[in-house]
């Protein structure tokens, strides 16, 4: 038996027993901006849910993993029961793409150099990865820098390259401690020598982490991956490896830098800073998916707007050839 938290509801609506107040001096998470009854068991600790209703505690046996396990991210059972208001566990994506952009005009209003907006967004970015962690999303895909970001100024690159690398090393112990899977996918010949062997420990240290999958890509273009993956099948087919009959969807696929995930097609894409483009990103993986578009500027993306987007998605019927897939 486990403890999931729920919402008193008006006396119109029928709230379900049994119910148990929680002391006056009880933590009590709340959340904006948010319409829906009923909370499940909420232990994310950075979030920030603001709620006015009075809490109570509800005794609960439903959706309990087989025995007890953890369910396939790893997280526990009551960790898994746990969502906030307005979103529902059998419609969450399983891979969410995001293109964190607005990093150099958020420092720019502020009157701050463009270093202090990445330094802002690699903050952002760890309170969304926190949050995929506990809400159950298996693969989280973030465009970090594409091809088109080397035009950039020199000293502009060098601070991202050395951003990274140290966001890497000080996320580490994190990662493994979250059990969080890093893959990096992109033309990382182009990245400092330092840099693409820090990125080919940390992938070979945590590539048996069965939680979230963290894919950052890096020297990244979309059009390109797509190319690549054409002139690998191309050579298989001047070799005699695979017949010209043979190639396909799937083959091409498989031949894509998302191959490292088990779940290569993205179910949400989010875009921040107000653009309302996709910007050379996921050109294949992206045909059927939803897209999401914040004004907000990626390093004001937080909690709120993050669980907005995850609620616009669930709000949407999903179609493909003809089929709804919610």
């Amino acid at each position: 038996m486990f403890v999931s938290l729920q919402f008193r509801l008006p006396p119109t609506v029928t709230s379900t027993p049994p119910l148990k107040l929680l002391p006056p001096n009880a933590h009590v998470p709340s959340l904006s901006s948010m319409s829906v009854r009923h909370v499940r068991r909420l232990r994310l600790p950075r979030l920030s849910l603001r709620a006015t209703p009075q809490l109570v505690v509800v005794e609960d046996d439903e959706e309990r993993g087989a025995n007890g396990r953890p369910h396939r991210d790893g997280a526990s059972t009551e960790e898994r029961n746990l969502l906030p208001p307005g979103l529902r566990r059998e419609t969450m994506p399983v891979h969410v793409a995001v293109i964190m952009d607005g990093n150099r005009r958020w420092a720019q209003i502020r009157g701050l150099p463009a270093s202090s907006g990445y330094e802002a967004g690699v903050r952002s970015l760890r309170s969304v990865v926190e949050l995929c962690c506990k809400l159950g999303i298996s693969v989280l895909t973030v465009f970090a820098f594409s091809t088109e970001n080397w035009c950039r100024p020199k000293v502009e690159i060098e601070f991202l390259m050395d951003l990274f690398g140290r966001a890497v090393r000080e996320d580490l112990e994190s990662f493994l401690r979250e059990n969080i899977r890093i893959s990096v996918i992109g033309n990382t010949s182009k990245l400092p020598n330092s840099l693409q062997q820090l990125i080919a420990n940390v992938e070979e240290t945590t590539k048996k982490n069965f939680g979230l999958q963290l894919i950052v890509a890096v020297s990244y273009s979309g059009q390109y991956d797509i190319v690549q993956a054409c002139q690998r099948i191309a050579m298989k087919v001047k070799d005699g490896v695979v017949a010209l009959d043979d190639v396909n969807e799937s083959l091409i696929e498989r031949e894509l830098e998302t191959n490292c995930t088990q779940f290569p097609y993205p179910d949400l894409l989010i875009r921040t800073s107000g653009e309302l483009r996709i910007s050379n990103f996921l050109l294949w993986q992206l045909a059927y998916t939803e897209l999401f578009f914040s004004k907000s500027l990626w390093p004001d993306f937080g909690e709120i707007e993050f669980l907005e987007a995850l609620q616009d998605f669930q709000r949407r019927q999903r179609r493909y050839c003809g089929r709804s897939l919610n």
